[in-house]
């Protein structure tokens, strides 16, 4: 990695100060092992997602898989708007609730089609879709309906009504593996 994407990358340096709070009792039995994922095709995607399905089976293991949703606006150089969904903020949700409820629906080819098909500017659309991918070789090898996933929280930096307003979006969901 260069040195310059190493000072742009920031999603560990976010999540590191939650990560330490949440595992305060168990500070010293643990350890964090980051990732970083870059711009790869599907088929890194599901190659990936092969070699972490064994670890996402662990239940040892805990996973943060950190993405913004849409970056819109003339600054993100994207400015998908569909007018039938409302007003320009209404259409981004519109937008990041479609992909929102494919990756829900765990399937990584239909969230990759999604992004094909909207270009929807998802930061971390490539980690999405290499735990995806993980998900999906579980459920192909004995771990079948044993997953959930869930958006719990859904916020816009901005409500964009102007074609000059920009906006992220953020989503938080939570991943329960069933006995």
């Amino acid at each position: 990695m260069s040195m310059s994407t190493d000072e742009d990358e920031h999603s560990i340096e976010l999540h590191l100060p939650y990560v330490a709070k949440a595992m305060e009792s168990r500070k010293d039995s643990f350890t964090i092992v980051p990732v970083l994922i870059g711009s790869i095709n599907a088929e890194k995607e599901s190659h990936y997602g092969r070699i972490f399905s064994k670890y996402l089976s662990d239940p040892e293991n805990f996973f943060v898989i950190s993405s913004d949703f849409c970056h819109w606006g003339q600054r993100f150089h994207y400015n998908h708007y569909e007018k039938e969904h409302g007003e320009i903020w209404q259409s981004i949700e519109n937008l990041d609730r479609r992909g929102m409820a494919l990756i829900e629906a765990l399937d990584p080819r239909a969230f990759n089609d999604y992004l094909k098909a909207h270009q929807n500017t998802i930061c971390g659309r490539h980690p999405i879709g290499v735990f995806l991918n993980a998900v999906d070789c579980l459920n192909k090898n004995g771990f079948k309906d044993k997953f959930t996933l869930k958006f719990v929280q859904y916020a816009q930096s901005n409500r964009c009504k102007s074609m000059r307003d920009s906006s992220v979006s953020y989503a938080s969901a939570s991943l329960v593996v069933l006995p």
